[in-house]
């Protein structure tokens, strides 16, 4: 069995070709392969985004949010596949139903809950919540594809 009880940032670093400012997982707190991921993004006023989105009122957009549940998502479908570390990319498909229910503001931890709803060798399909404490912040339903970076 695999241990994912130390999962840093240093580690997602190791499956994810993302970086700063576009690394938007922090830490896995819990990975079933084949099933859910749990991890977190750490929302702290030096995200880029906050300078325009709004000045005086900062709220992470909602498109950052799903690209934070799209790469948890990266993550749980590079290790349920024996990938990390592979090269191989996730490429972001398609997003269905994306719900915006509560402002994610600096400061906030918000914990991203993704599960597979569809497993496929190339291409898999994700559920994928995210939340501040008990309180969905935002959801979404989506696809991504695993390939070859380009040449």
């Amino acid at each position: 069995m695999d241990d994912f009880a130390n999962y840093d940032v240093r580690r997602v670093m190791a499956v994810l070709p993302h970086r700063y400012p576009m690394l938007l997982v922090d830490r896995v707190e819990e990975l079933v392969k084949d099933e859910r991921i749990v991890a977190v993004k750490a929302v702290t006023i030096n995200e880029g985004f906050f300078q325009g989105h709004f000045p005086g009122r900062p709220i992470m957009p909602g498109v950052m949010i799903v690209e934070a549940l799209a790469q948890a998502a990266g993550v749980l479908a590079m290790e349920s596949f024996g990938l990390a570390g592979s090269g191989k990319l996730v490429y972001f498909m398609a997003i269905d139903n994306a719900k915006f229910r509560a402002p994610v503001e600096p400061g906030c931890l918000l914990h991203l809950n993704v599960q597979f709803t569809q497993k496929r060798p190339r291409v898999c399909k994700f559920a994928g919540q995210a939340l501040i404490g008990d309180q969905v912040a935002a959801e979404a339903e989506f696809m991504a594809m695993i390939a070859d970076p380009p040449a």
